[in-house]
């Protein structure tokens, strides 16, 4: 209890007590008469409020709306702003394979046995998958023939046949029942990146195979127009591997023809492949296995793997 000063009189002082604070109620605190305050705030002060968030929150929304807008401008929808030279994956592109696999993650091994059913099935299963993007794809809209004298047009890209890739098909099972696998490379997208040819067969790299030096000399002799191609070599790693890897074959070329370049991230557009058919490969043997692509300007580094790619094969 408080007390307030009244008056003085004769000296002395008078206290006035006051009147002890009258509680809120629920009721009151919804709605107050006296005050004609609603949740505790009058009319007036619930104005400010909502004022004052709401030029808050607009200014909040231009501001995002202004920075929004900035970044925008410094998209390209042809593509990313920086590429080749400019960009971190740089001017040599890397390798993939086919099929991988979906219980390890990561794993290069390609694993299988021939005298179980269902063994290969994993593998070709994870092919079909990959290439369905291929086979559903017919000619027509910007989807187009081509070959080395017919290139695709602006806006305008190569139609891939896989289905025609005997025996490395679905319907044969990529040959994997007859161990003599197919595995399935292709060369890494680089927006506007232009293979440098070999377009001289008599200057090719030391470190290039005999055989492919000897399969592009034949190919000039065909049509020089052959040798827009970035061409393809898949070895054993090791001298060994080298023993055991048997015969190879490259379909439906040992390379990827010219014609597919540049990528200019046309819709519809996929990579090239070429379906590497190991056709007598040494049974129940681990062999390491590394594919090339060769141009002038495809840099080779197994610490980084530009260029080329690695995997093992081990049929039982």
């Amino acid at each position: 209890m408080s007390k307030d000063v009244g008056n003085i009189k004769d000296g002395g002082v008078v206290y006035q007590e006051n009147e002890p604070a009258k509680p809120v109620t629920c009721k009151d605190f919804l709605y107050d008469p006296d005050r004609g305050s609603v949740l505790g705030r009058t009319g007036a002060e619930w104005i400010r409020i909502v004022a004052f968030y709401l030029s808050f929150y607009i200014v909040l929304a231009i501001f995002f709306a202004l920075y929004f807008w900035l970044f925008m401008k410094t998209i390209s929808y042809d593509g990313p702003k920086y590429y080749l030279d400019d960009s971190v994956i740089g001017t040599s592109p890397g390798l993939g394979f086919r099929p991988l696999s979906e219980v390890h993650e990561g794993s290069s091994l390609i694993w299988y046995n021939t005298s179980s059913e269902t063994s290969h099935k994993n593998w070709t299963m994870s092919l079909d998958k990959f290439l369905e993007g291929y086979k559903n794809r017919t000619v027509g809209s910007n989807i187009v023939g081509c070959d080395y004298g017919n290139k695709p047009g602006y806006g305008e890209v190569c139609a891939v046949d896989v289905d025609t890739w005997k025996p490395c098909t679905s319907a044969n099972t990529f040959d994997y029942l007859n161990s003599s696998p197919c595995v399935f490379i292709k060369l890494n997208k680089i927006l506007k990146w232009e293979p440098d040819y070999f377009r001289n067969a008599n200057d090719l790299p030391n470190e290039m195979p005999e055989d492919l030096k000897n399969h592009i000399k034949k190919k000039e002799k065909e049509d020089p127009k052959f040798l827009d191609t970035v061409w393809v070599s898949c070895e054993g790693e090791n001298p060994a591997d080298k023993e055991f890897i048997g015969a190879v074959e490259y379909i439906p070329f040992q390379g990827f023809p010219g014609y597919f370049y540049p990528f200019l991230g046309v819709e519809n557009y996929v990579s090239p492949l070429v379906a590497v058919h190991f056709k007598n490969i040494t049974r129940n043997v681990l062999v390491n296995v590394e594919c090339r692509a060769w141009a002038h300007n495809i840099e080779h580094s197994r610490r980084d793997r530009i260029g080329l790619v690695h995997f093992e094969l081990l049929i039982d």
